[in-house]
């Protein structure tokens, strides 16, 4: 069912009351009312000695509602802590003198796995010109949809093609993007995402979508949880692995999937298109008063994050002022999410102008 524009901002106002002007969620989100009245909730079971039976079952709600915003069975879906963990299993799988291709000064956790191995031959290009740099010799893609550090957009259907006709496969990171951009991890071999930004969560959790047949992956990180029968994998070797991508996933933050079940839940029910619309419509205006004021930012139509050339230093200053933005690379980085209003825009554009 469509969300009316009036029951959205009646759902956002009752989940976030925020202190500041809070346009940093490139960094990390605010997180909802439910989110935290959960983490506080699983908290008070260890505390009081209850059975933490729910606590496994938010896990697979967790995986269930990632599955449904990417596209995907939640078979399919493995989950863990961190996006270099994930990019490391990968890593771990090709074979010496393999080639991948990345994006220049793309995100860390895309990059450096591939990196340590040594062996591997790493060729970074211009975000713009990735999808026309791959190669026949091309083994892997590996990208950020969206860029952290200036919020450019990858094209990734060029880059889809270019790889389908070159043999090579792909995996595309979707931290940047996940919760305001529409996914589609069906259609790249590999993916990920960390929890504790547009999805709303908390730090701790990150998720893994692998092919149905694991794409020659072997899960070098498995513990108990990666059992078929976890509780009777907690001995010696596991006998039988998961038949799913459960197979991929590392022992479980059960406090953040705790408070991360509710997040997403706030987040399918307000619908990745309504909040697509809503923070695009403010960093538009973002974009527009910037003009006015004489400054350019880092081309990035169609994105929520907007990064200004120049004005990184003023972070300190904005961050005093009750405005929470982010110095990325020099560029004064201001991410734009569901719970930001006109206002906030209008605000930083001020304090920008004094």
């Amino acid at each position: 069912m469509e969300i009316t524009e009036k029951s959205f901002e009646n759902l956002v106002r009752a989940e976030f009351a925020p202190k500041s002007t809070y346009l940093n969620t490139a960094s990390n989100s605010l997180l909802p009312a439910r989110t935290v009245a959960a983490l506080h909730e699983a908290a008070l079971l260890r505390a009081e000695g209850r059975p933490l039976t729910s606590l496994y079952e938010d896990v697979e709600a967790c995986r269930a509602g990632y599955a449904r915003l990417a596209g995907v069975p939640a078979t399919r879906v493995a989950v863990g802590a961190s996006v270099a963990a994930h990019t490391g299993v990968i890593a771990a799988a090709l074979p010496a003198g393999a080639e991948v291709l990345t994006a220049e000064d793309d995100f860390t956790s895309v990059l450096n796995p591939f990196h340590v191995r040594g062996d591997l031959k790493v060729r970074n290009v211009p975000l713009e010109r990735i999808a026309e740099s791959v190669r026949p010799d091309t083994a892997l893609v590996a990208v950020s949809a969206v860029q952290s550090a200036d919020g450019r957009i990858a094209d990734l259907a060029a880059l889809r093609e270019a790889a389908r006709a070159h043999g090579a496969r792909t995996y595309v990171d979707f931290s940047q993007s996940a919760g305001w951009l529409p996914m589609d991890a069906d259609a790249y071999d590999f993916s990920a995402s960390v929890s504790f930004k547009w999805l709303l969560g908390p730090h701790g959790a990150a998720f893994f979508v692998v092919p149905e047949d694991f794409g020659g992956l072997t899960p070098m990180l498995a513990g108990w949880v990666a059992g078929e029968e976890p509780w009777d994998s907690c001995y010696g070797p596991v006998a039988e692995l998961a038949h799913s991508a459960r197979r991929f996933d590392l022992t479980h933050a059960l406090f953040t999937f705790a408070g991360l079940r509710r997040s997403l839940e706030l987040i399918e029910e307000l619908g990745v298109a309504a909040v697509h619309e809503h923070d695009l419509a403010l960093a538009d205006r973002f974009r527009t008063g910037l003009a006015a004021l004489g400054h350019e930012p880092v081309s990035a139509p169609g994105s929520a994050i907007v990064s200004v050339p120049g004005l990184g230093d003023r972070q300190p200053e904005l961050s005093r002022a009750g405005i929470e933005v982010s110095n990325r690379a020099g560029n004064l980085r201001a991410a734009f999410h569901l719970y930001n209003t006109p206002t906030d825009v209008d605000r930083l554009l001020a304090a920008l102008s004094a």
